[in-house]
Parts: structure tokens; C-alpha cells; sequence
């Protein structure tokens, strides 16, 4: 039957793929990809298909020896760590190689090659940005420390050790699809690999809109309707941590605050759903006197799976959890002493600041009085089936300039940018020199609290919340990752490229980094909310952090455990509290005018008002309440900030919104301008977005009905990574939401659930992610893990301390040897 499924599968993905690409340059050849020797029907597997056998490879120096659980979780043993990283990128390719291929490509600007123009505007955009840039500078520093350039180097010849065996036939399925090969791997590509990260978590900005919006409201309404601390707040240092350190001093700009020239939304936002929550509890609060950590990154959902699960073991490491398929190292995991997961900081590495030339040569900007010389990088972009683009990129001592006069927004609809008359260049913490392998190397083999803390210095991006605990008894916390050196609320706008005060000062000393070690209150959390409360800490990170809801719910619940354990922190996990209905429900209720809705609409609101708050499978109230509360702040602003293509503004928070709800009820935003004859009330933005909500929700779902229950509104789906339907999985049953600790939305959400008790003899640990080992659709190991995962449940991780340790779970054995 999975065979039947798989090959059905395949012929409607290769429909697609005809779909899309209508020139029949851009297709694979038909008689290759249906052929029964080398197309796709080779890719069809039966049974659990796990290697049993012995390979002779190029390139170890001893033999290595993988064991495989009955999760198909590799658990690598070598006598050095050339063989372990080799054994790992030889593994991984054997599970990931297309996967790998593809997320590397895109990293590079290089989709192009393999699907056509579709991704031009996508490769243009990742060139203009310099990610290829930003991963050679990386590259530098890796290959320049001894240490990682044996991890980087043997990990590219395990890689490139598989793709040597491969024939065509063996080609993972995707590459027949979309009719390519694969090409040798290179330590570049691990550094894109990373860079892709810092893309997909430090790369998000607001700064356009909200020039426009200061353009248009003024310093003091910006300042009343933008706080840079919220009201409702539970900052990851715990408010009163004292510091530590003497900081440096930061110099105020010289001249006042800059206008920026701007009419289009041209840098993509920060998807508010990519986050993660991670905490840990120190043993004076669980059940076996010893701490208990929690790691749960929230990112996009993808087949293959963003994570592999692996153990690597050799002299001075017995480290296990997850990896990124591309880069050596385990990620979020544990060894036999600690435990460490992360979350992202969000902090503002990402500045835009406004570029004037000297003229159209472009050669010369002008900068701290005086012109200075740009430099010009070639980005050639290969097109399959067409002629290839070379793409200019001008790049000034800020960086790269990635938006310039008259020309059309990157990765958006809409007209050509002649409202630009300048360039606009990103300086943007990714482009620095940074070692992430040389900290992940380092934690990995770390055994106590100043281990941790050592290993960290060389982290710098994208930031993180590393969280931390020891069988020693340790929990802490550390803010990490390389801070600009900026003056309060320096890139909340767009800045001066001709002003060298505007220019950033220098780093943040990494040991000054918000940080904390056993606080009194007995644990540690993060949930992408602000580091530390600006009272309490003298440097400058961020104006805004994610919405604080999650954080506050983790902290409430955590505050009341006394004996933690593994079960308490699994369900916190999957803790499907709406706190926002909670804290907002009663204030809006009690403005409506219930006698003046339809029998509907009351029918609706009875849902509301007898509902427990919890995003549960089976609810029908958090889908009003999830369509309700958009228009609200919709309502709010529409007439003042209003949504258009030529100039995006920002609008204020649904945050911001309730509070002035709660604290200014007749505040005057409430009234439409548009309407002269009347002014508009909070009661009337509350009726009309209400009644506006539920005419929505019947137009797209009809009566009230089932079809209306929480999880198939939400419709979470874990989709494959070149968009084939047919290798997806949809409408998966569960609940969360983007505000919830149970971060499940559509298409983001927990990529990896991890629980680790810390024991003096070695730790127990319990984790999964939406996905499988093996990234082939016709293998059972591709999505097995996604109907637990919905549900809430942990798989109990297989750790072994040595190679012949007798476990049960252990199924298969793959001897390598030179």
C-alpha cells in the first residue's frame, strides 16, 4: 500500500511539475523520469529499509561504526573527529541530499538553475542582500580555526563520499522531478547553510513603514502609539537582575532625526510566527532534585524535516539531538552532563540606511564629508532553459545596495519604486565574520556552567537565547550573539547613509550580553520576548520584541510547579492557552451592543463568552475570536494608517490596541474621519469588527457548522520544500496558534519538541519533530512522526554511552572502514 500511495504520489507531483514549467526547457526528460530502471519508480521503498552491511571509504583514517534505532536516528561512533564529521555528512546525504542541495541553492541564489525564472526575483534579492557574500566572509573564519576546518573538511568528504556512489537511478526523487543533478558539495555551502538561518531569523525589518508612518503622524504620536516597552511584559532576565560590568560609553547622533525619502515597502517583514520557547527548571523545583530543560523552535514546517536527529560520539563528545542536514555539529541537544536549546532574539541587526551618489556611475557615495568609492560585485544568476542575468550589486562601507532608483520591489506585487531617488543599502549583522561551528563544536563538548559560557564567545549570528542546564544543578541563560553598539532607538527608521553618527559604534562586549545563572525564582525561559528590561540593562537591543503572551503563560505556569516533571513540561509544551482572550474577552464583551446582533452573531458570541480560552482541537470559539481580532485593529486605523502600494505604514499593535481599549476608551482613534456626519465610538469599531467577522467566517466556511472548528480553519499543514502537493501533508488535527505557547500555526510551529532530565549517571530525554529521518516519499520514515507530534507526545531518545551498549531499540549496524 505505501508503495501504491508513493507511486500515485509521484505521477501527481510530476504533473505538477509539468504545470509549472511550460517551456520545455525547464522540465526533465519524460522517458528518463518514467523509465523503470533509473526514473522514479526506483525511488519507492518497502518495509523499514535500514543499511546492515560494512562500505569501504576514501578518506576515514579508522573505522566508524553507525547504529541505527528503530527510529532510523544514526548513532555515530569514531576514534576521532575527522571520521565523526565524515560519518555525519556521509549519513545525512544518504537521508537529505536533495534537501540539502536545495536549501543551499536557495541560500546562494541559485534556485534559478533548477526551476526557472519563477525564482529570479528570489535569487536577485539573496545576491542584492549578500548572503553569498556573508557565507564567504564566514567561511574565512572557519577555515582559519584548525579545529573547524577538520569538522568542515571531513564533512564535505563524507558528502561528496555518497555522491560519488550514486547513478542516476539512485538520484533522490526530486532530482528526477525537476530534472537536475547533484553536484559535489563544499565547505561554502555549510557556511550558506548558516547564512540561511540568519536569513530566516535576523533578517526581518520594519524600518520602511515605520519611516512612512513617522513621516506621516509625528515624533510624539510615534513615541505614544510605538512604546518601546510594553505594558504587559515578561522580560527573559527577570526584572531588578543587577548587572555586572562597567558598559561602554554610546554617543547620541549630532544631528537631529532623519526623514528618510522613501514610497514602498520594499524589505520583507519578520514572520511574528517564527519564534521558539525554551526554559529550564532548576531541581529545586522537580520531582528529582536535578534541573529539567525544554528546547521548542517554532519555524516553518517542511518535508523533509529542517532537523535530523543523530548521536555523534568520539574522544572528548557524546553529544545527541538534532542538526541542520548541511552543517556538522548537533544543534539543540545534550550530552551525558548538560543540556542546551535556543530561541531567537529578535534583536535589530538589520539597518537601512539612505545612499546618495555621486551620479549615475555609482562609483562614489556621499559619506562623513566626503565622497568615498563603492565597490561593484558581479552576481552572475544561471536561468534553466535561458539565457543567464548578471546583476550588478553596489556595495558601500554600510553594505550592499540592495534597492536602487525605478526599480520593481523584490518578491512583491506592485509598480517600479520611483518614489526611490536614492539607493538603500542594509548593514546587516550576517555580512560580519562570525565562528557559529566553533561554539556549537565547543557546546557540544562542554560539561558544566563555565563551559557553556566559554563556548559561546564565538557565536555571533542570527542571536540566540541559549538556555542551559547541568547535572551540576546549573540553569542559566545567556542573550547571545554579536550586538551593534547603537544609541536608543537607533534603526527604528530608516538612517542617514551620509551621516557618520548614524553609523554603528562598535559591539556590545559578548560577557555583557543580558545574561543570568540560577535566578532566585528557581528557573529560566525565553519565548522571543524582550531580553531585559530597559531600566535594567544600559545598552540598546530592540524597541520591539515578539508578543509577550507566550512568555508570560510559560513564566505563570512554571512559577506554580514545585515537583516538575517530564509529563508537567510536555504538556506545558503543548499548553493551548489563548492568554490574549483571556486578558482582552471581558473588556471587549462588555462594549457590545448584544440586543443589536443577529440571531447568528449571538449564537456566535454565546460561543465566546462560554469558552475556556484553550485553542483545542474541536473549538469553535477560537476561530471567532482568531477572525475578531484582526478587525479590531483594522477598524481601529484604517481611516488614519491606511494600507496602500504606494506608501505601506505600520499600524499599532493589537497590543497597543487593547490597552488603549482598556485605558482610553474615548480615545479619538476610535472615530472614522471619513465620516463627517457622525462620530464613531469604541462601541461601534467593537460591533462593526465583530459583525464584519462573522459575515467572513460564513461566507468562507457557511453556517455555523464543524467546518468552523478551530483546526480546520487553521488547517496546519507540513508542506515539501519545492511545493509538491502530492509529498505534503495537510490539515493535520491540532490546535496552538501564532500567540501560543502550543506555537502551531498554518504553516509554522514547533519544528522540534525536546525534554532532557538531567541524572548524575547521564540524562532521560524525550523528543520528536513533524516529520521522519529519511527525506524520500516513498520511504516510511519521511512524515512517521507527524500523527504524534499533532497530538502532543514525545518519543523516548535512544542515548548510548558506548557503541556495544545493549539497547533494544537498536535495529541495524553500518561498519565504515578506509
Amino acid at each position: 500500500m505505501k508503495v501504491i500511495k508513493f507511486v500515485i504520489a509521484t505521477l501527481l507531483a510530476s504533473a505538477l511539475v509539468w504545470a509549472l514549467n511550460t517551456s520545455h526547457g525547464q522540465v526533465p526528460a519524460l522517458g528518463s523520469l518514467l523509465s523503470p530502471f533509473q526514473g522514479f519508480w526506483q525511488n519507492g521503498e518497502t518495509g523499514v529499509l535500514l543499511p546492515n552491511n560494512t562500505l569501504k571509504l576514501e578518506g576515514l583514517t579508522d573505522e566508524v561504526t553507525v547504529q541505527y534505532d528503530d527510529n532510523h536516528v544514526p548513532h555515530i561512533f569514531a576514534n576521532n573527529d575527522h571520521d565523526l564529521y565524515y560519518a555525519q555528512g556521509y549519513v545525512q546525504a544518504q537521508d537529505r541530499l536533495w534537501q540539502m542541495d536545495f536549501v543551499t541553492r536557495a541560500a546562494g541564489g541559485r534556485l534559478s538553475e533548477v526551476v526557472g525564472d519563477k525564482a529570479l526575483d528570489l535569487d536577485r534579492y539573496k545576491r542584492r542582500m549578500g548572503s553569498v557574500y556573508a557565507a564567504e566572509n564566514s567561511l574565512k573564519s572557519m577555515v582559519a580555526n584548525p579545529i573547524n576546518k577538520v569538522s568542515v573538511d571531513a564533512y564535505t568528504a563524507g558528502i561528496n563520499a555518497y555522491i560519488k556512489q550514486l547513478k542516476p537511478q539512485n538520484y533522490p526523487l526530486e532530482f528526477k522531478l525537476l530534472g537536475y543533478a547533484p553536484e559535489d558539495w563544499t565547505p561554502l555551502k555549510c557556511a550558506l547553510l548558516l547564512k540561511e538561518m540568519s536569513f530566516t531569523l535576523a533578517s526581518g525589518t520594519d524600518d520602511f513603514r515605520m519611516s512612512n508612518t513617522m513621516n506621516k503622524l509625528g515624533t510624539d504620536l510615534m513615541t505614544e502609539l510605538f512604546p518601546d516597552f510594553p505594558q504587559l511584559e515578561s522580560p527573559i532576565i527577570p526584572n531588578g537582575t543587577k548587572i555586572d560590568f562597567t558598559p561602554l560609553p554610546v554617543k547620541n547622533p549630532s544631528t537631529s532625526a532623519f526623514k528618510g525619502n522613501i514610497a514602498a515597502r520594499i524589505a520583507p517583514e519578520r514572520d511574528p510566527a517564527i519564534g521558539s520557547n525554551n526554559w529550564a527548571v532548576h531541581g529545586s523545583r522537580t520531582n528529582t532534585g536535578l534541573p529539567i530543560l525544554s528546547g521548542d523552535p517554532h519555524l516553518s514546517l517542511s518535508l523533509p524535516s529542517i532537523w535530523y536527529q543523530i548521536q555523534l560520539t568520539a574522544p572528548g563528545i557524546n553529544a545527541c539531538g538534532v542538526t541542520l542536514p548541511g552543517s556538522p555539529g548537533v544543534v539543540i541537544g545534550f550530552n551525558e552532563n548538560i543540556a542546551w536549546s535556543q530561541t531567537n532574539v529578535g534583536s535589530d541587526v538589520v539597518d537601512w540606511y539612505q545612499i546618495k551618489f555621486k551620479d549615475k556611475s555609482q562609483n562614489e557615495y556621499w559619506h562623513d564629508n566626503q565622497w568615498k568609492k563603492t565597490t561593484k560585485r558581479l552576481e552572475k544568476i544561471s536561468i534553466k532553459g535561458k539565457e543567464a542575468v548578471t546583476d550588478t550589486v553596489v556595495y558601500t562601507h554600510h553594505g550592499p545596495v540592495v534597492y536602487q532608483e525605478g526599480e520593481k520591489p523584490f518578491l512583491q506585487k506592485g509598480s517600479r519604486m520611483s518614489g526611490i531617488p536614492l539607493g538603500h543599502a542594509v548593514r546587516w549583522i550576517a555580512h560580519e565574520s562570525t565562528d557559529e561551528l566553533a561554539s556549537l563544536y565547543a557546546l557540544n563538548r562542554a560539561n558544566n556552567y563555565d563551559e557553556y559560557v566559554k563556548a559561546l564567545a564565538p557565536y555571533g549570528c542570527p542571536a540566540q537565547n541559549f538556555v542551559f542546564a547541568s547535572n551540576q544543578n546549573d540553569v542559566a541563560i545567556w542573550v547571545n550573539g554579536k550586538f551593534p553598539l547603537k544609541w536608543k532607538e537607533q534603526g527604528k527608521y530608516i538612517l542617514d547613509g551620509t551621516n557618520a553618527s548614524h553609523d554603528w559604534q562598535g559591539w556590545i562586549p559578548q560577557a555583557q550580553n543580558p545574561h543570568v545563572k540560577n535566578p532566585a525564582r528557581g528557573f529560566v525561559s525565553s519565548a522571543n520576548q524582550f531580553s531585559v528590561n530597559p531600566k535594567d540593562y544600559p545598552y540598546y537591543l530592540h524597541w520591539q520584541f515578539a508578543n509577550a503572551n507566550r512568555s508570560r503563560r510559560i513564566n505563570e505556569r512554571l512559577e506554580k510547579m514545585t515537583m516538575a516533571n517530564i509529563d508537567s513540561m510536555r504538556l506545558l509544551q503543548f499548553d493551548n492557552l489563548n492568554i490574549d482572550a483571556r486578558t482582552f474577552m471581558p473588556m471587549l464583551v462588555k462594549n457590545l451592543k448584544i440586543n443589536e446582533l443577529s440571531a447568528v452573531q449571538q449564537a456566535a458570541l454565546k460561543l465566546l463568552t462560554t469558552w475556556d480560552y484553550h485553542n483545542e482541537v474541536g473549538q469553535i470559539a477560537p476561530t471567532i475570536f482568531e477572525a475578531w481580532m484582526p478587525n479590531i485593529v483594522e477598524g481601529t486605523w484604517a481611516d488614519e494608517l491606511a494600507m496602500n502600494d504606494t506608501l505601506p505604514v505600520r499600524r499599532p499593535s493589537e497590543y497597543r490596541t487593547m490597552a488603549m481599549i482598556d485605558q482610553q476608551p474615548t480615545a479619538k482613534w476610535f472615530d472614522d474621519v471619513n465620516t463627517k456626519d457622525k462620530t464613531e465610538t469604541l462601541s461601534d469599531v467593537l460591533q462593526q469588527s465583530f459583525k464584519a467577522a462573522i459575515d467572513t467566517l460564513i461566507k468562507k466556511n457557511g453556517p455555523i457548522s464543524p467546518k468552523w472548528e478551530w483546526q480546520n480553519v487553521k488547517n496546519t499543514s507540513v508542506g515539501h520544500l519545492a511545493m509538491l502537493k502530492a509529498f505534503s501533508r495537510e490539515n493535520i488535527q491540532t490546535g496552538g496558534g501564532a500567540r501560543i505557547v502550543n506555537a502551531t500555526t498554518g504553516k509554522t510551529g514547533p519544528s522540534w519538541r525536546m525534554l532532557v532530565e538531567l541524572h548524575k549517571d547521564g540524562p532521560k530525554a524525550y523528543g520528536l519533530y513533524p516529520g521522519g529521518q529519511s527525506g524520500n516519499p516513498g520511504n516510511p520514515f519521511y512524515d512517521n512522526m507527524i500523527a504524534k507530534w499533532a497530538k502532543g507526545e514525545l518519543n523516548e531518545l535512544v542515548f548510548l554511552k558506548k557503541k556495544d551498549d545493549k539497547n533494544t531499540r537498536i535495529v541495524s549496524s553500518l561498519k565504515m572502514s578506509k
